[in-house]
């Protein structure tokens, strides 16, 4: 591809940082300190008092989820966007809560807020936003009434990082925020992903949940004696709080996180003016070019059509593949995960149509790469494509 979703996301150095470390003569390659170092320098960038390094943005999503269902046994109903992940939507089902779905606003590709405080009733456990490809996708409205409501926000900034709400990184006006750091995201560390929180309950919980539920992996020395008393006649290495999982990641992992974390605000930088670029030569007479840029960290060029039009849109992907350019349609996982086997039985039948602003993206919505190492004329020649349509 001329023109690929990602490139040169680990660079030399980072390779670099990882070869030195297998340069000793036993290094240590499970969890170790560098994981450590990395979720403390993590915490410090984001906002956060704590954080948690585990395998991917998905097993994020589900100890999250895991976390919630620790509060609410008996399920619930938590709201979700029908554009994002599956992972998303799983880690829901997985944890014996049910799904509601709220549009998206269109200028931010995440739920509308308006939608969301519509979906919300007596059964509704949590609200679990995306921000899609790097746009902020709260408002204050939003936070001010989830707050009065006592109603947990959780935040996916998966393809977001480094975007801010009132100068704020998003992930850290939560609580709890999930980061990914898969290859084509702003930074890698080949597979994984991040919990985080400023709740010490919920820190705790989820170091433990994120190696079989083992209360050894607690870092509260009052909370381990607790269970030991309340378990005289366990080994104290082996006792398990929870029926959970193992998403540990690697010391591997964290010397990458750490030595990517250094460019991550440059990186951020570079996409944001790349999408200005971008925005500012489309035409804006057969793309939309309204999004809400205000603290936006773009993690790719999002290209839909202003209007319907299936003609156009089977042209338009014709001359991308003619002209190597790599795509995705729907946009965020696919567009409307609704629409997905996985769901049928679960929701109603033809339930994804009372979503006109998703089924749009999901027909007429792409992504295309950006990433910071894109030149300018590249970006030129990209929009001259697009406008030749």
């Amino acid at each position: 591809m001329k023109f690929p979703l990602m490139r040169n996301n680990i660079l030399r150095e980072d390779l670099d940082a990882v070869i030195e470390h297998l340069k000793q003569d036993d290094p240590i390659l499970t969890h170790g300190a560098n994981v450590r170092a990395f979720e403390a320098e993590w915490s410090e960038w984001l906002g956060v008092k704590y954080s948690v390094f585990i395998n991917s943005g998905a097993s994020a999503n589900l100890l999250t989820m895991a976390v919630l269902k620790l509060r609410h046994p008996d399920g619930g109903e938590v709201i979700v966007p029908p554009l994002t992940w599956i992972s998303d939507v799983a880690s829901v089902m997985q944890n014996g809560f049910k799904p509601v779905f709220a549009d998206i606003d269109p200028q931010t590709l995440g739920m509308d807020p308006k939608q969301i405080l519509a979906k919300i009733t007596p059964k509704t456990r949590a609200v679990f936003l995306t921000h899609v490809q790097g746009f902020d996708g709260l408002t204050d409205e939003l936070l001010e009434e989830l707050k009065r409501r006592n109603i947990p926000l959780i935040e996916d900034v998966c393809e977001s990082h480094g975007a801010t709400h009132n100068g704020k990184r998003l992930g850290s006006l939560s609580w709890i925020s999930n980061f990914s750091f898969y290859y084509a995201h702003h930074m890698s560390t080949i597979e994984g992903g991040m919990v985080c929180t400023n709740d010490p309950e919920v820190y705790q919980q989820v170091r433990m949940l994120r190696s079989h539920g083992m209360v050894r992996e607690s870092n509260d020395p009052a909370l381990r004696t607790e269970y030991q008393a309340a378990n005289p006649e366990l080994n104290p290495d082996f006792i398990f709080a929870y029926a959970a999982y193992n998403t540990r990641n690697t010391e591997i992992g964290g010397i990458m996180g750490r030595s990517q974390l250094k460019r991550l605000d440059q990186n951020v930088k570079r996409r944001t003016e790349n999408l200005l670029r971008f925005l500012k030569q489309i035409d804006s007479g057969k793309y939309r070019t309204d999004f809400k840029l205000e603290g936006s960290s773009n993690y790719a060029f999002n290209l839909i059509l202003k209007h319907p039009d299936d003609d156009l849109v089977q042209r338009l992907m014709k001359k991308m593949r003619d002209s190597g350019v790599e795509f995705r349609r729907g946009s965020a996982g696919g567009g409307n995960q609704i629409r997905q086997p996985y769901l049928k039985g679960i929701v109603p039948k033809d339930h994804h149509l009372e979503f006109p602003e998703t089924e749009h993206v999901h027909f007429y919505g792409f992504y295309i790469g950006n990433f910071p190492d894109l030149k300018d004329h590249e970006i030129d020649e990209l929009c001259a494509i697009l406008n030749a349509v």
